[in-house]
């Protein structure tokens, strides 16, 4: 198939890899003219899994226009800040029937949509979107090390289409009806992984990293119970399977941020060090103000922000999270009283 890939970051980038050696003709939009030039050129991305050679099959450029030329199915991959920009941009180029996929993972700020309400809100056609989630590294998913993932669409077909377009023997792809599941696992568990990289930095061990992930996974259960999710959808690859991934892996930006944060750093230090942006930064805001709309407990999410923009202390933060009342392990759940 012709495929456009828009967003030529880590994971836009290794998607390319992938998509390309299955075959598909890869268009990948770059915003910068450089980075473009230099895929045409030698087949690396020189910014971005440098390491990673793209195959012939895989074409750049920064022309949005050029970029959807043909496409019979759209892959976003950017920073989820920029997903409503960007599909305002190729909502004059896109005709209303092409399947659109998006790998962001986010909550808008103000709006508090999902990434596949936002591009709705933009393109239309709900029926024709999907998302795409699990414990992906593009550094992994880029060399063929096994992986697997969950595309979530509201039509089944759309779904079925896009499990096709991804599917190769190193990258297993599942379906599931679950958008809302799946995309706030997504979102949610970048959140969490910060609280695991500030538990790294300050030195704290196993059981605290464990904890942290447990009680995550709970609070990010509590909110997709109160917006309708599936609760299986949890105990799956977009849910505690990307969770592991985001909390534990070398490769994670967001444990990494978090690491970083512990040890003195700030946001801005860490994107310019870094060259890349930490999804949980910003999403701790709309994760915690979903939260209270839905009027639901996070308080993990509300301390991971206190300390990213509110100049609280990780110290200070983990204090409170472990002098909170007692409480029923399943509270809020809708499985025990509360």
């Amino acid at each position: 198939m012709n495929v456009t890939v828009v967003g030529a970051g880590s994971w836009g980038t290794g998607t390319s890899a992938l998509l390309g050696g299955k075959g598909h003709a890869v268009r990948l939009w770059s915003r910068e003219p450089e980075i473009a030039e230099a895929i045409n050129a030698g087949h690396r991305n020189p910014v971005y899994l440098s390491d990673v050679e793209l195959p012939e099959t895989v074409y750049a450029t920064p022309d949005i226009e050029d970029a959807l030329a043909r496409a019979e199915a759209v892959v976003v991959v950017t920073p989820s800040l920029g997903v409503r920009g960007t599909a305002e941009s190729m909502r004059p180029l896109l005709p209303s029937d092409t399947p659109v996929i998006v790998l962001s993972k986010g909550v808008e700020q103000g709006t508090l949509m999902l990434m596949t309400e936002v591009l709705e809100d933009v393109l239309g056609a709900r029926e024709r979107i999907a998302a795409l989630s699990g414990p992906n590294h593009a550094e992994e998913v880029s060399k063929n090390v096994p992986s697997a993932t969950v595309v979530a669409a509201h039509d089944e077909a759309v779904g079925r289409l896009f499990q096709d377009i991804f599917m190769t023997p190193t990258f297993r792809v599942y379906t599931n009806p679950d958008v809302v599941g799946v995309e706030l696992c997504g979102a949610s568990k970048n959140v969490i992984a910060v609280a695991a990289g500030m538990s790294d930095g300050l030195g704290y061990g196993d059981n605290t990293k464990a904890t942290l992930m447990t009680r995550g996974l709970a609070e990010m259960a509590r909110l997709g119970r109160s917006m309708g999710a599936n609760p299986l959808t949890y105990m799956g690859l977009a849910g505690v399977g990307d969770l592991i991934a985001t909390c534990t892996s070398r490769h994670s930006r967001n444990r990494g941020l978090g690491e970083h944060v512990a040890r003195g750093g700030t946001i801005a230090s860490f994107e310019a060090e870094t060259h890349m942006i930490a999804e949980g930064a910003m999403s701790c805001i709309s994760v915690s103000e979903l939260g209270k709309r839905q009027g639901v407990e996070l308080p993990i999410t509300d301390q991971v922000r206190a300390i990213l923009h509110e100049g609280a202390s990780p110290e200070s933060a983990g204090a409170a999270l472990m002098g909170r009342e007692a409480r029923d392990e399943l509270h809020g759940m809708g499985l025990a009283d509360d």
